[in-house]
């Protein structure tokens, strides 16, 4: 097959972020919510290239340069926005014959459930403003979220069946037409699908990378619930005993590893929040890994330093991102080297 969908810890040039702003839900948030990305883009930028999206580019400018980020590697880019989850609005790049190749899947905020008129556009503006140079960009025309899929970078795709089977995101195709759309789309031979698993106050209908991540040498990482009375222990059993049946391409058993499960977190109307070690970023040299303010935390990031042994692990408070229901993985989205102009 001559498409291929990159692994996430493959070499990047940069990561797209949106800046949260008084438009949008984060209005009574700003203030504890604006470190996390300053935070963000600085630790981005000590390895590679930040791109920002933003209504007004001036103010950010400096909160920026005061937060200590390294100005040289980021490009503002001012446009409107909805929302801040490039995950699932941003590009998704595909290498096509060695060269890249621009995806711009329809985003209609995970099934229809919120306004996504500014963010569905943000691929295409990027494009016309020159950022990625002379790179083809295509637009497939089908619904599909950054955070719906893992890829292996060697033609097998992590799903879940709850997200890419939505009746609100492609009810034209059942999962035999998913697989074939995207396998030819994104260079995929083989799907592994998810039919439990789940995160309560999660948004997105169970995106992966919520749950389990394809990481180096045939591993995957998981959530794994110890809690026998918590709320999702059943479905998150359900989930390691099919994660336990995948085999790879070669017909051995995953290595799978298990990451810590946080403390129950709820919103101020008693909502339980999406909190997941699962949503880390891998970049150049590290991986990024959300914490919460949590016991657990350290070994989350221990974890992690055993899967990805030659990156710095790099611990990101994330716990003001996740009363709008998401987290690190969901408001970043990696560009793979050679894109960028």
């Amino acid at each position: 097959m001559n498409v291929r969908l990159p692994a996430e810890w493959e070499a990047q040039d940069g990561v797209l972020l949106a800046w949260p702003h008084a438009d949008s839900d984060w209005r009574e948030q700003l203030a504890t919510v604006e470190p996390v990305f300053v935070n963000l883009a600085r630790e981005i930028g000590q390895f590679e290239r930040v791109l920002i999206v933003a209504p007004e580019i001036e103010t950010l400018r400096e909160k920026l340069r005061q937060g200590g980020v390294d100005m040289q590697r980021v490009g503002l880019h001012r446009m409107p926005t909805n929302d801040t989850w490039t995950r699932d609005f941003g590009p998704i790049t595909v290498m096509e014959a060695g060269r890249p190749i621009l995806l711009d899947f329809g985003f209609n905020a995970w099934g229809l459930k919120f306004a996504a008129h500014f963010d569905n556009l943000i691929t295409g503006n990027l494009a016309r403003s020159g950022v990625f140079g002379d790179r083809e960009v295509r637009i497939p025309g089908l619904i599909l979220e950054g955070g719906s899929i893992e890829s292996d970078g060697a033609g097998t795709l992590l799903v879940t069946r709850e997200c890419l089977l939505s009746p609100n995101r492609n009810p034209h195709l059942d999962r035999r037409g998913i697989e074939q759309a995207l396998g030819g789309l994104l260079g995929v031979a083989r799907f592994l699908w998810l039919e439990n698993g789940f995160l309560a106050g999660d948004d997105t209908d169970s995106h992966i990378d919520t749950l389990a991540r394809f990481c180096p040498d045939d591993t995957i990482v998981y959530v794994q619930c110890d809690d026998p009375e918590d709320e999702h222990a059943p479905a998150l059993a359900a989930m390691e005993a099919e994660l336990q049946a995948f085999r790879t391409a070669e017909g051995r058993p995953y290595r799978l590893i298990p990451l810590p499960w946080p403390q129950a977190r709820f919103d101020l109307d008693g909502q339980r929040l999406p909190a997941t070690y699962a949503n880390f970023l891998v970049i150049n040299g590290a991986v990024l890994v959300p914490t919460y303010q949590d016991p657990r935390d350290q070994a989350a990031l221990e974890t992690l330093a055993q899967v990805f042994p030659r990156r710095r692990i790099i611990g990101i408070d994330c716990l003001p991102l996740i009363p709008q229901h998401g987290s690190l993985h969901c408001v970043t989205m990696q560009i793979p080297q050679g894109v960028l102009a």
